[in-house]
């Protein structure tokens, strides 16, 4: 097939032609009648080693994407062979990806994450004071949960990621076996988003796992929960503080943030094999704060029984353990990041900030 790479000048044009384009998606013709439907296998599959390394646009892997992305409509084939064959393969992301992941213990994680993140997030706030605090108000989100989130995700701007998302994004689904099921799907949300917000598809930078702005949205979360707070026709999550804690605020909204509610209580237990299991368990509200009371766990008086709740412990020297419930609000905090420790620097942050007032 001869394939034509156009220029940078003229690859510019055609993306912003697809962005410009109607949002409406072109039915599919049945490649049989309606009385006998085909399901279609899903064009999101396993990476076939054999092919990491070759042009993309020699793979199957990746003309099976492009003919599903083109059957579902807001692209034309063209147009997809030309972000394609301008993409530029990074193998330092699969580098990163690769290397051994470590587990620290809480006492480590919270001197890396926290302390620096309140001063930062106190001038944050102060510099940016009225359009936060309304954002608060709107959602029912507290003000010092969103710059927490923003502290953590970020460090309020100044780490947002230097990777076209385009790059890391197509190396990711293509070239990392292991998530390349998960990464074509956030290219396909990727190419969508570019479409939807009239953008050229490399202009956006992000992380290079293709996490984006001050709250490191992935594509999918972004079309999902980013917010236009000003309503200037942009969903700016990079330069636009508004646009930031509203997103982060609906995201928290979205995800079951009760307002007034706190996130975590200490407590205080002899350890069971029992309550053992559930610290090593799963994060999941799957019991309540009178099931744990009943497995001897002894919470502050104010938290009612019929609470759901999780319970973790947190290193807080070597050999040293801290015994705490988290609520709903934690689980809330722990869809944005599968981590208990990022959950608990996230309140930690929040508490800190203003004078520690946020009762979280």
């Amino acid at each position: 097939m001869n394939i034509r790479v156009l220029r940078p000048a003229a690859l510019a044009a055609v993306l912003m032609l697809a962005a410009c384009q109607s949002s409406v998606e072109v039915a599919e013709k049945p490649a049989k009648p309606a009385s006998q439907p085909v399901a279609e296998p899903s064009p999101y599959q396993p990476v076939n080693p054999q092919y990491i390394g070759t042009g993309l646009l020699t793979r199957p892997d990746v003309q099976r994407f492009i003919d599903h992305r083109v059957r579902r409509g807001g692209f034309s084939r063209a147009e997809l062979e030309v972000f394609f064959g301008s993409t530029e393969h990074k193998q330092n992301i699969i580098s990163i990806m690769d290397r051994p992941g470590t587990s620290r213990p809480w006492y480590e994680f919270q001197r890396a994450n926290v302390g620096g993140r309140i001063q930062g997030g106190d001038r944050f706030w102060g510099q940016n004071v009225a359009v936060i605090n309304e954002v608060a108000q709107h959602y029912g989100v507290p003000a010092e949960l969103i710059v927490a989130i923003i502290g953590i995700e970020a460090n309020y701007g100044s780490n947002m990621g230097s990777f076209r998302l385009g790059d890391a994004l197509t190396t990711l689904a293509f070239s990392y076996p292991r998530r390349a099921e998960f990464f074509q799907q956030e290219l396909d949300e990727f190419l969508q988003l570019a479409h939807e917000e009239r953008r050229d598809a490399f202009t956006f930078k992000g992380s290079y796992a293709g996490a984006m702005g001050m709250p490191q949205f992935m594509p999918s979360s972004y079309r999902k929960w980013a917010v236009d707070w000003d309503k200037d026709g942009r969903r700016d999550i990079w330069n636009n503080v508004g646009d930031v804690a509203a997103s982060v605020a609906n995201y928290m909204k979205q995800h079951g943030w009760q307002t007034g509610a706190p996130m975590a209580v200490p407590a205080s237990l002899t350890i069971t094999p029992e309550l053992q299991a559930l610290i090593d368990g799963k994060t999941e509200l799957k019991h309540t704060v009178g099931d744990l009371r009943r497995m001897g766990v002894q919470l502050p008086a104010h938290i009612g029984d019929n609470q759901k709740a999780i319970l973790y412990r947190l290193e807080v020297a070597p050999g040293r353990f801290e015994y705490w419930v988290g609520l709903n609000n934690f689980y809330a905090v722990w869809q944005y990041n599968h981590s208990r420790l990022y959950v608990s620097a996230v309140r930690e942050i929040a508490n800190g900030l203003r004078g520690g007032n946020a009762g979280l």
